[in-house]
């Protein structure tokens, strides 16, 4: 069903739409190549929120030869009003004779119906090419449009032996520079990175984008049940981005107010024993629109995430180095499991290098 001809032109889309990452949220990414007589017209991407769909894009650049034109687009042409029009009676109005999507939209207000437009209108049209790719590369809108939660990613550096600090807790640096420029990485395309309080006391960290190009920098979560951030952390002096510090009801209400002053946004969830209540959380962060959350612990955070059932995917870097000691903290603390079959299993395992030290990334679904 599918030509040589025909992969080439969605690998196109999907390379168009990928040069997005980070920067649509809460829109998909997508890109759209315009095909006539067996070579590219016009290429089109959605930039950025609020900002032209891919297809328009393409299409206006193409002008009059739009007309008798194949559109490969790596998602359904929309058919609703939001920031923009809809982009199926755009393609049906330019006068495009075929259409080549790897998917359909799985938004409520699409779901199909912008294919049923084009069919409607008497264009051709053929779906699934390349899914599997495009499903990926949307991984994070797919999650966040059907189910109102955000997409969970945790990251974690470890040695051999699996600890993230020395006996000492001496934590910098456990990985070598490859990892800090991926872990950079990460920061630059999720919407928000979420920590515990115990890493705002021990590392003090910025939690800014500073070792690749920036798109932005991510929103800062802090889990701190009993208002227990410092005044003079850096999430709370550093005015780069938002920070969102979470507490529960036992919080005190003049440590809320204080940080309040200091600029921080202040979000107040259900926790019990200490601990915020993570799903109860993801709904709320959702409904403000943040669309995927990057958890880089400590071990207690990443434990609570992964008991809590909230992560779908995870990166484990190991570093060739061992710390060894019995009290030295570990990349998963919590109360661990009783037996080897209620191990939380990675699927979808893929395998990389950075540098020196080794990537694992799979998915908890």
């Amino acid at each position: 069903m599918w030509s040589t001809a025909d992969k080439k032109f969605m690998r196109e889309a999907l390379l168009l739409a990928k040069a997005t990452e980070g920067r649509t949220t809460p829109d998909p990414m997508v890109g759209a190549v315009l095909v006539k007589d067996g070579r590219i017209i016009a290429r089109g991407y959605h930039s950025e929120v609020k900002t032209a769909h891919a297809e328009a894009w393409a299409i206006q650049k193409a002008g009059q030869q739009a007309k008798g034109a194949i559109l490969y687009i790596n998602l359904e042409p929309c058919s609703h009003y939001g920031n923009n029009p809809p982009c199926a009676d755009l393609v049906v109005r330019a006068g495009i004779k075929e259409v080549v999507a790897a998917m359909r939209d799985p938004n409520p207000l699409v779901n199909g119906q912008g294919f049923k437009i084009l069919q409607n209108k008497k264009v051709k049209l053929r779906v699934g090419l390349l899914e599997a790719e495009a499903k990926k590369l949307n991984e994070v809108f797919i999650k966040h449009i059907t189910t109102q939660k955000p997409f969970v990613v945790v990251k974690v550096v470890t040695t051999l032996d699996g600890k993230i600090a020395t006996k000492t807790g001496a934590s910098r640096w456990v990985s070598g520079p490859e990892t800090l420029k991926f872990a950079h990485h990460l920061r630059n395309v999720y919407d928000a990175i979420l920590v515990g309080v115990g890493t705002v006391l021990i590392d003090n960290p910025t939690l800014t984008t500073r070792l690749v190009k920036k798109i932005k920098h991510p929103i800062r979560i802090v889990l701190d049940a009993l208002a227990k951030t410092p005044l003079t952390a850096k999430v709370v002096t550093n005015k780069e981005t938002r920070t969102i510090i979470v507490v529960g009801p036992k919080a005190a209400k003049k440590k809320i107010e204080a940080l309040k002053k200091n600029g921080v946004e202040m979000l107040k969830v259900k926790a019990s024993k200490g601990r915020i209540n993570l799903p109860a959380l993801m709904k709320k962060l959702a409904k403000m629109k943040i669309t995927s959350v990057l958890v880089e612990g400590g071990g207690e955070v990443i434990a609570s995430a992964l008991q809590a059932k909230v992560v779908d995917k995870m990166h484990c870097i190991i570093a060739p180095k061992i710390f060894g000691g019995r009290t030295a903290k570990t990349s998963v603390e919590g109360e661990g499991i009783k037996s080897p079959e209620q191990a939380w299993q990675l699927n979808n395992v893929k395998v990389e290098r950075l540098g020196e030290d080794i990537l694992v990334t799979g998915y908890l679904r």
